[in-house]
């Protein structure tokens, strides 16, 4: 049962879970006059009441003559520019500069920031998911938007208010109380077991087999397989050692660090690998570049890379559908298959988790379990 204490004192009580929660008001909603609250948790009673008591006294400095300065566009280009653009790579900076110009600007940059609610913020999500696209010519019909953006707009409106709450401009942050699509979950292809030794039979054919033998044995990213450098091989550990990623920004081609802290990695790769590596480096010796496009005579682009992959598919008839990234998956539903645990190959992937490895491949893992049900079917109906 809740503990009712005097007025801005909030209240507190046991949950079913055991741990002691307290709540306390922030306000009304200024369009539907209904309270705002929020909450801390804590492990004992005593810990909780310490914890309310400097939420409320938080709450009640906010800085209203500041507050009262910025429109929710003002607040955001002085969050990008002192909080968020220093800290994220050049092509997420890219992202959310989208973002901010082609879809929140424009619907909400003239709210103040002390008067914006989490029902304005509602409609603009729905308002974006069914009509937000920007139209880049006269063709463009369908102006729906992804689950995928709905949910970044969401996630960079979330951490600009969260700062705002953070620097007493707004007491709470209005996305808490916003509901966002469920995330995209697009069909992986692979190519089916049967016939990795026909793709790599045609990429043979066509002169490139060291590539996407490596890839099919690493699953790396493609723009960490095309920043490989030949030092980055060790052909006595049979080793690679993932430092780097080419990236196309703004049209040029750059290596900058990998995706997160997780994609540094050293993964160990076959005897055939390193050997067909070796006969690679053979060719221009001289050239720092692990793969070199033979047109350019440095590292490849991506898109050649994408073009060969869809020749390498018609060679082998396999489904167009599938794409560079797919052979990937192919590799991890490979390695799912035969045994390895979800651990090494989140580590071998370059996943923050082992947790997020098995989630990506849950359609996996759920066919190896009916298996293993199917399996132990037969063994039980002998049993009887």
């Amino acid at each position: 049962m809740a503990k009712r204490r005097g007025n801005g004192e909030g209240s507190i009580r046991k949950r079913k879970d055991g741990r002691w929660e307290g709540r306390y008001t922030v306000g009304t909603d200024p369009e539907t006059g209904a309270p705002l609250s929020r909450n801390v948790l804590g492990k004992t009673q005593a810990e909780v009441m310490e914890k309310l008591k400097a939420a409320i006294a938080q709450a009640e400095t906010i800085d209203v003559t500041r507050s009262e300065q910025y429109t929710l566009g003002e607040w955001i280009a002085t969050w990008f520019e002192v909080y968020s653009k220093p800290h994220i790579r050049e092509t997420t900076a890219n992202y959310y500069k989208n973002y901010i110009e082609n879809h929140i600007v424009p619907k909400l940059g003239n709210v103040k920031l002390n008067k914006l609610t989490s029902i304005q913020i509602q409609r603009f999500y729905n308002d974006t998911r069914t009509k937000g696209r920007v139209p880049k010519n006269d063709k463009i019909t369908d102006f729906a938007l992804s689950n995928r953006t709905v949910r970044g707009l969401h996630m960079l409106l979330h951490n600009c208010l969260e700062q705002a709450v953070r620097e007493r401009l707004i007491q709470v942050n209005p996305t808490d109380n916003c509901k966002i699509p469920p995330k995209d979950r697009k069909e992986m292809k692979v190519i089916p077991i049967e016939k990795i030794g026909d793709y790599l039979k045609a990429a043979e054919r066509f002169g490139v087999l060291p590539i996407f033998y490596l890839e099919l044995c690493t699953g790396l990213r493609r723009g960490e397989l095309l920043a490989l450098l030949w030092t980055d091989l060790n052909v006595e550990k049979r080793t690679i050692s993932i430092t780097k990623s080419m990236q196309r920004i703004n049209g040029e081609r750059k290596v900058r660090a990998p995706k997160t802290e997780n994609s540094n990695r050293t993964v160990v790769i076959p005897q055939r690998a390193v050997d067909l590596l070796v006969c690679e480096h053979e060719k221009h010796p001289e050239n720092e570049f692990m793969f070199t496009s033979p047109v350019t005579g440095t590292m490849y682009d991506p898109d050649a890379v994408g073009r060969i992959h869809k020749k390498l598919l018609r060679a082998a008839s396999l489904d167009s559908g599938i794409r560079f990234h797919d052979l990937r998956h192919t590799f991890s539903t490979v390695m799912i298959q035969n045994g390895v645990d979800a651990k090494t190959l989140s580590n071998m992937l370059g996943h923050y988790s082992a947790a997020f490895t098995l989630d990506t491949y849950t359609h996996v893992t759920t066919q190896m379990q009916q298996s293993a049900a199917d399996k132990m079917a037969i063994f039980m109906d002998g049993v009887l």
